[in-house]
């Protein structure tokens, strides 16, 4: 045993008694890269901290809402406040709309919002409006790209599925698939023949507008404003899963970012500040389809949870402050530039893209990662040593090949040098296997 993780080791071992693969979400059982996750005890800033007592610089920063870092005090603050007035009301609250308010400020696409409490839900709910207004059953959605586990949407899925081998879940009926289609993402042929196959048929076409769950992706030149045309001839609605994206490839979101404006966006993550949130929203027409006011039924308990919707409302208000996402890019830039030039030194073949605060370390030699295909074809052996070494050096990164990185306002100088020195040793190593 690693004396280094003993603690988290014994952890997991308990854990395992009573969860499958002792966690509660796949990708956190390191099944990709081997070794014993650690036990997180706490964060702080750019910090977390495991229950051995070993500090990392944290580059998951909970798979993206943690824009601001790990117990920001303008998140602590507010989400304590609303705590002491209760944790759940079964009714409206006044700062439910003053969350949708701020969304709704910031999205171009997004004229009225419905909150609910994960991204899954909102893909999945995004679409049913999508099938309810069309009064078509079929969608297309791109492979590589993930947007939560309804069934339907676990077809060539991205992320957790891709890492371990079985893009299609089992458990999922094929009748629960069949009206899903399955495109190449940037590649706009593969999508008219589709259209053309299917013609009337098609409700709706889902995207991640920047990848995040095959790695950051950024979208071809044209692929998006593309998207949008070929809905609009063939009366199909375009939908971004900006849950991943949302706040963090622009303050705005992609669909600022690239001038593409979709009828509707999914969110999550960012707007609720660490704590369980997502939302489904876009133009006013198509959210009237919405129950109580149209046929669509969607419902939830816990739908725009006070505690959420506080810790939402002070994360994107501390994004709002000038300069404060700027910088966030502009330490991403510096961290992306660092790892190119010491895998120069080192001699190994990387590709590194970003995407605002979004990165990704491919162990490629391609000077650009398009798509799905040019992901499996990265060197997983390299990704595997240089997570090793990243974390014995004191660096959390995702354990997979397929996960971006995140960067957030709490990562400054000290902790980027130390990134980079860590860099440095991890791509020797892989040099040197």
């Amino acid at each position: 045993m690693n004396q280094r993780y003993s603690q988290s080791s014994t952890a997991h071992e308990s854990a395992k008694v009573l969860l499958p693969g002792g966690v509660n979400s796949p990708v956190r059982a390191l099944r990709s890269v081997g070794g014993v996750p650690f036990f997180a005890s706490r964060g702080s800033g750019p910090y977390l901290w495991d229950v051995d007592g070993n500090r990392y610089v944290d580059y998951i920063g909970a798979y993206g809402p943690l824009v601001l870092g790990h117990a920001d005090p303008r998140v602590v603050e507010a989400t304590a406040a609303a705590l002491q007035e209760g944790t759940a009301f079964g009714a409206p609250t006044v700062r439910e709309t003053e969350l949708a308010e701020l969304v709704a400020q910031l999205v171009p696409g997004v004229e009225r919002l419905r909150l609910v409490n994960s991204g899954t839900e909102a893909t999945m709910s995004a679409i049913r409006v999508a099938r309810g207004a069309t009064d078509r059953a079929k969608i297309i959605k791109f492979n590589g790209c993930y947007h939560g586990h309804a069934d339907y949407l676990l077809v060539k899925a991205g992320s957790g599925a891709l890492t371990f081998g079985q893009p299609d879940s089992a458990g999922v009926p094929a009748g629960a698939a069949a009206d899903t289609l399955v495109a190449d993402y940037n590649n706009l042929d593969s999508v008219e023949r589709l259209l053309a196959a299917n013609p009337d048929s098609v409700a709706a076409i889902i995207v991640e507008p920047v990848p995040g769950n095959m790695g950051v992706i950024p979208p071809a030149e044209h692929f998006l404003s593309g998207l949008r045309d070929l809905c609009n001839t063939h009366g199909t609605l375009l939908i971004f899963d900006e849950v991943m994206s949302g706040f963090r490839v622009h303050l705005n979101g992609a669909q600022a970012l690239y001038g593409v404006q979709p009828d509707l966006t999914c969110l999550g993550k960012v707007i609720g500040g660490g704590l369980p949130v997502g939302a489904y929203g876009g133009r006013a027409d198509l959210m009237a389809c919405v129950a109580p006011e149209g046929p669509v039924y969607q419902a939830g308990t816990l739908s725009g949870n006070p505690l959420s919707v506080a810790a939402g409302i002070a994360t994107l208000s501390a994004l709002l402050t000038e300069g404060t996402f700027d910088a966030i890019v502009d330490h991403t830039s510096t961290l992306c530039e660092g790892i190119r030039t010491a895998a120069i030194h080192a001699g190994v073949s990387v590709c590194v893209q970003q995407v605002g605060t979004m990165f990704t370390t491919f162990f490629s030699p391609k000077d650009s990662i398009g798509g799905l295909s040019d992901v499996q074809e990265c060197d997983f052996d390299a990704f595997k040593t240089f997570f090793h070494t990243m974390r014995d050096h004191g660096i959390n990164l995702p354990p997979s090949q397929y996960e971006a990185c995140f960067v957030s306002a709490a990562h400054d100088a000290s902790s980027l040098q130390q990134t980079l020195d860590a860099v440095g040793h991890a791509l020797t190593a892989v040099a040197n296997r």
